[in-house]
């Protein structure tokens, strides 16, 4: 890791204290960012990159992707919800080796870090022994993604057991993920079950001292979950789709947030996404995530527009004259996905002590020039291919617009599986 100072770009900070930067420069040393400003001096021995014509932002942060699933990419691409419970969850899942788990979550973080996700929440529902959750915690040390690792059950395990998390949840906490400042935390899936499973599950969450996660919907209460006790504080709910008022109420005053899927939501049939009303409250972060890459692509830019759209058009229907933004957009999918994280303090925005999580996007090509409102650019006219440099936690993942790693071994692995699974004839 070296001492960097990105100069003369325009640079959304995302911090409400420092605001934006027409013409601003940016000093990272190793992996911390040091200071952002105008004129800055750069270290002697620093490495000084010239930014005029680029945006520098944050890291996105994906709070809910199924990363094992994109050894399967692709391979659904008109599933229903449940279609893909019983196709994905019920039929790939349990054909699947520790070692293609490996090589999907492998290949889902390298996707997410070249299209400018430094941070993302993998809700990891396939673990059936201590050798698929030694395989998945491997991938994501090893990719250098920031991630936390959801442990959960796998739909069959769920339909044969009950939703109680096993005593191997323990032991990942205990042997594979004890250090909660490093690249890869731990947190827990708890799914909807009976009052006693519920409570099963805050009360492991509490003794491993780790969020929770829960898909949620309006067939499920947050009221009752309150007022049973099974609600862990942070705790974000995904989807959430249908809602009520009172519903996301109750969510906030847990000190909870929303992560909302726009794309996947609207293709499966979950329901309309929950952007406008959950935006509605400004005490309730709601952050984007891609969910599952076996129907759409694992990048944040498609989530960005799908997130302005459905948000536009649920203004546009109840006939409100101010809605979503792209600032909020972009906002959900840095800070608020940070902060739906509880790792707000080290990422989502470029504040002087933040660890260094940086996306630098090219905006001096001619499908992306001029820029009047440079939020509107990175949400509305850029994509994967205006990526010149990703930096997660100082170290560069993408630089000149390539991937840094060397991914061939990777994708003979993954070639194989799909091979051997076609030969199979796995449904």
């Amino acid at each position: 890791m070296t001492v960097r100072l990105y100069r003369n770009a325009r640079i959304l900070t995302m911090d409400p204290a420092l605001g934006d930067l027409d013409n601003g420069d940016l000093l990272l040393d190793g992996d911390r960012i040091v200071e952002v400003g105008t004129g800055l001096q750069a270290p002697h021995g620093a490495e000084t990159v010239e930014a005029r014509g680029c945006v520098i932002i944050p890291g996105f942060v994906d709070t809910h992707r199924h990363m094992w699933q994109a050894i399967l990419r692709g391979i659904a691409p008109a599933h229903t919800f449940p279609q893909y419970m019983d196709n994905i969850l019920g039929d790939f899942g349990p054909a699947l080796t520790p070692h293609d788990l490996y090589t999907g979550n492998l290949l889902s973080a390298r996707a997410a870090l070249a299209s400018g996700i430094t941070t993302i929440q993998d809700i990891s529902n396939i673990q059936d022994s201590p050798e698929h959750s030694e395989a998945v915690v491997a991938a994501l040390k090893e990719s250098g993604i920031r991630a936390v690792f959801a442990y959960g059950k796998s739909f069959p395990a769920i339909l044969a057991e009950g939703t109680v998390l096993p005593e191997a949840t323990r032991r990942v906490r205990g042997e594979l993920l004890d250090d909660p400042y490093g690249m890869v935390t731990m947190a827990v899936v708890a799914e909807g079950g009976s009052d006693a499973d519920e409570l099963a599950n805050a009360a492991l969450a509490r003794e491993l001292d780790v969020p929770v996660s829960r898909h949620f919907s309006s067939r499920l209460s947050a009221a009752h979950l309150h007022k049973i006790g099974a609600i862990r504080p942070g705790t974000t709910f995904i989807h959430a789709n249908g809602l009520d008022a009172g519903e996301l109420a109750v969510i906030a005053d847990s000190g909870g947030s929303v992560s909302v899927s726009p794309a996947i939501e609207m293709i499966m049939g979950h329901g309309y996404p929950m952007i406008a009303p959950a935006l509605a409250r400004r005490d309730l972060p709601v952050s984007l995530s891609v969910d599952v890459e076996v129907t759409v692509a694992g990048d944040m830019f498609t989530q960005l527009r799908a997130a302005y759209q459905a948000g536009r058009h649920a203004h546009h229907d109840a006939g409100t004259p101010n809605g979503i933004t792209v600032r909020d957009v972009l906002r959900m999918a840095t800070l608020d996905g940070a902060r739906s994280l509880g790792l707000d303090d080290r990422t989502g925005s470029l504040t002087p002590g933040k660890q260094a999580d940086l996306v630098v996007l090219r905006a001096d090509r001619p499908d992306a020039a001029p820029v009047h409102d440079p939020y509107s650019t990175v949400v509305l006219q850029m994509d994967r291919s205006h990526i010149d440099t990703v930096t997660a936690a100082g170290r560069d993942h993408v630089r000149a617009g390539r991937l840094v790693d060397d991914s061939s071994r990777l994708l003979d692995d993954a070639d194989a599986t799909a091979r051997r699974l076609r030969a199979c004839g796995t449904p």
